[in-house]
């Protein structure tokens, strides 16, 4: 009996010991690595230590919303699009890849991809888009002025919305304009893609997002640069015939 006694005290001990091992050192699960060829799956979240989610991948079904700080906001408008959110360190979306291509029954297109940098917790300072439907066919970069989110935050933008839609037709224009000058906006300072009727073009553009300079080579391979005024006026033009 003592011999078995002997035999619990001194297991006990052990457990004992290992259980303040594992306390002191924190011992966890050894991290795996697993090799695969191909896996099928719905959404990949790829997550920090702490279960913040950095990148996103998903199909259409499971796309997500938007996140800002952590908390995700809904986004009924990303329901027909597949792609890739970036998350950065606070758990605020920092831009993605989205892409969605189908052609209707009645044989209408509607199909698009989209890159995006977004500034810190505010919307788009860059653009990489390309965009097919039944009207045009646009292909190109945008390159935008995007105010600090301490001067205008993405929930300002909600409010300017809901306001502007309180305001008869006639004032709408008046409460954007005022809001502009006030740098509250974004606005587009460049683009450079294709045209309307098969050119393509630069547009250089001032802060309020007037088009100040434009390159142009049209679809038959004219070349032109074009100066305008703050109404928007060419002020000069100069062409490969053009004396000055």
């Amino acid at each position: 009996m003592s011999q078995i006694r002997t035999f619990l005290t001194g297991a006990a001990t052990m457990v004992a010991a290992l259980a303040a091992i594992v306390t002191l050192t924190g011992a966890r699960t050894p991290a795996r690595h697993e090799t695969f060829d191909e896996i099928t799956v719905g959404r990949i979240n790829i997550v920090e230590p702490d279960g913040t989610k950095r990148i996103i991948l998903s199909n259409k079904a499971q796309f997500p919303g938007d996140f800002l700080q952590g908390k995700e906001g809904a986004r009924p408008d990303r329901r027909d699009v597949a792609g890739m959110l970036f998350v950065n360190e606070e758990g605020t979306e920092n831009g993605g890849l989205i892409q969605k291509g189908s052609i209707g029954a009645d044989g209408t297109i509607a199909s698009g991809l989209s890159l995006t940098f977004d500034r810190f917790r505010q919307d788009q300072a860059m653009q990489l888009l390309n965009n097919d439907n039944a009207s045009q066919q646009i292909t190109g970069i945008r390159i935008n002025d995007v105010p600090n989110f301490q001067t205008t935050s993405m929930d300002d933008f909600a409010r300017f919305r809901e306001e502007a839609g309180k305001l008869p037709q006639a004032q709408q224009q008046a409460y954007w304009t005022k809001l502009s000058e006030q740098g509250r906006l974004n606005k587009n300072r460049i683009w450079l893609g294709n045209t309307g009727d098969k050119g393509s073009a630069l547009q250089l553009k001032d802060a309020q997002g007037g088009i100040r300079m434009l390159l142009l080579v049209s679809a038959d391979g004219k070349a032109e640069i074009r100066m305008l005024d703050e109404q928007g006026k060419v002020s000069k033009s100069i062409t490969p015939t053009s004396k000055d």
